[in-house]
C-alpha cells in the first residue's frame, strides 16, 4: 500500500495554504501592516514560544486552555506557543518599551496555534494581524483603534461590514449594585450568554431590568436610545456614557459604517475592562476581528491600553479575490533582460528549461496566458491564429 496518503495527512485544524491562496495572504498582510504603518503604528515581531508563565501572566491569565506546551531543553522550563498575540504586545508595552513616551503604537502580524478549534473558526493555526494603543484611556483612543480596523476592511473592499460594539464591565457593574450574587448571578450570565430573556425575566429583580437591556440592543443609535431611558445604577451609566462617545465619534468619521450594539456580550472579551468591538462581515462565518479596552502591567501598576487583533481566515474568505497576475512563458534562451523588462512592466514570467519543447503547449501547461516572441508578450490566442 502506498504511503502518501498518510504523509499528506494533516492534523485538524492545521490546513496547508497552496496558490494563489498563500500569495493573497501574503499581499493582504502586508497592506494592512503598511495602512497601521501610515497612521504611527510601529511593528514588533515577539517569538512564537515563550516562558509558559510569562505568556499566561496579565491578560493571557484567561487563555491557559488554549495553548501548546512544550519543555525548553535547553532551560528545562516549561514554555508555550502563543494562542493570540495581544499577550506578547502588552509584555512588550510593559517591559522593553516600558519607558517609551505614551500613547505607545504598535503593530503586529503572525501566526498563532489552539489547543481546539471553534464552530465558527475550526482552524487551530491562523494568522492574526493586529495593532495596539498603549497608555491612553479616552474615547478617542477606543475610536481611533475602531477607526482604524474599519477603514483598513474598508480599504480592502470587505463587502457589509458591520462594527459591533460591547462593554462587557456593563452586566457586572449592573449585579454588583444591585448586590446580585451567587447562584443567582451565575444563572443570569448564563441565561444572558443564551440571549434567553425569558429565562433573565425569571430570575426576577435585576433580570428584569437585565431583560430590557438585552433587548435594547441593535443598531447603537436605536440601542443607545433604548439604554438611556433605562433606570441603570451610576456605575454601568459610566461605561453607557463611554460606549455612546465612542459610538458617536466612530460615526463621525465613517458615517455610512454599520454599527450595533451589544449590550451583555462578553464571551471571548475576559480581559476586556471598557468598550470592546467585533467587526463582522455579511455572509461570511466568523469574526474578522476583535479587540478592545485592557490593562497592560507596567511597573506593578494597569496602564490603560485598547487594541484590534484581525484574523486572516476569516478576513480571506471576506475579502475579494485579487485578479489573476499576468503570466507570460519565457521559451527556452530568451535572454535574461527581456524577462526584467517584462517583470518591470508588472509581468509574471515563467521561464522555459527544455530547449525541445513546444513552447505553446508548455505555455498552456503551465498556466500562462501570453508568450514572449518578437520583443513582446503575444497572447496565447494569437499564438493559435
Amino acid at each position: 500500500m502506498s504511503e502518501l496518503p498518510h504523509k499528506a495527512l494533516l492534523p485538524a485544524g492545521f490546513p496547508d495554504v497552496l496558490p494563489p491562496e498563500a500569495a493573497h495572504e501574503a499581499h493582504v498582510v502586508e497592506r494592512l501592516m503598511a495602512m497601521f504603518a501610515g497612521q504611527g503604528y510601529e511593528r514588533v515581531k515577539p517569538p512564537l514560544v515563550e516562558f509558559e508563565e510569562t505568556l499566561l501572566s496579565g491578560v493571557g491569565a484567561t487563555m491557559s486552555q488554549d495553548m501548546f506546551r512544550v519543555m525548553d531543553p535547553i532551560s528545562q522550563r516549561m514554555m508555550a506557543v502563543r494562542s493570540d498575540m495581544t499577550v506578547q504586545i502588552a509584555r512588550i508595552a510593559g517591559s522593553r518599551l516600558g519607558r517609551a513616551p505614551r500613547p505607545v503604537r504598535l503593530s503586529y502580524a503572525g501566526q498563532v496555534l489552539r489547543v481546539r478549534g471553534s464552530d465558527l473558526r475550526p482552524e487551530r493555526q491562523f494568522g492574526q494581524v493586529g495593532a495596539e494603543l498603549i497608555g491612553a484611556d479616552r474615547p478617542e483612543a477606543d475610536a481611533e483603534v475602531a477607526l482604524l480596523a474599519a477603514q483598513a476592511l474598508r480599504d480592502l473592499a470587505v463587502p457589509g461590514l458591520c462594527l459591533d460594539l460591547n462593554v462587557p464591565p456593563l452586566v457586572p457593574a449592573v449585579l454588583d449594585a444591585l448586590q446580585v450574587g451567587g447562584e443567582a448571578k451565575r444563572s443570569l450570565r448564563r441565561a444572558l450568554d443564551r440571549k434567553d430573556a425569558a429565562a433573565v425575566i425569571a430570575q426576577g429583580g435585576a433580570g428584569t431590568l437585565l431583560a430590557r437591556l438585552l433587548a435594547a440592543g441593535g443598531l447603537a443609535a436605536d440601542a443607545l436610545t433604548a439604554a438611556r431611558r433605562l433606570d441603570l445604577p451610576a456605575a454601568a451609566r459610566v461605561h453607557l456614557d463611554r460606549l455612546a462617545a465612542v459610538a458617536a465619534l466612530v460615526r463621525s468619521a465613517i458615517p455610512d459604517l454599520t454599527i450595533t450594539v451589544d449590550f451583555v456580550e462578553h464571551r471571548g472579551f475576559e480581559y476586556h475592562k471598557g468598550v470592546s468591538l467585533t467587526l463582522l462581515a455579511r455572509g461570511v462565518r466568523g469574526e474578522l476581528g476583535r479587540g478592545g479596552r485592557y490593562l497592560v502591567e507596567n511597573g506593578g501598576a494597569g496602564e490603560p491600553s485598547v487594541g484590534v487583533t484581525l484574523f486572516m481566515d476569516t478576513l480571506l474568505r471576506a475579502a475579494p479575490t485579487p485578479s489573476t497576475p499576468r503570466r507570460v512563458y519565457l521559451p527556452f534562451g530568451t535572454p535574461r533582460q527581456e524577462g526584467q523588462r517584462l517583470r518591470n512592466e508588472g509581468w509574471t514570467t515563467v521561464a522555459g528549461l527544455d530547449p525541445d519543447a513546444d513552447a505553446v503547449r508548455e505555455a498552456r501547461r503551465l498556466a500562462c496566458g501570453h508568450i514572449w516572441r518578437s520583443g513582446r508578450a503575444a497572447d496565447i490566442v494569437e499564438e493559435d491564429g
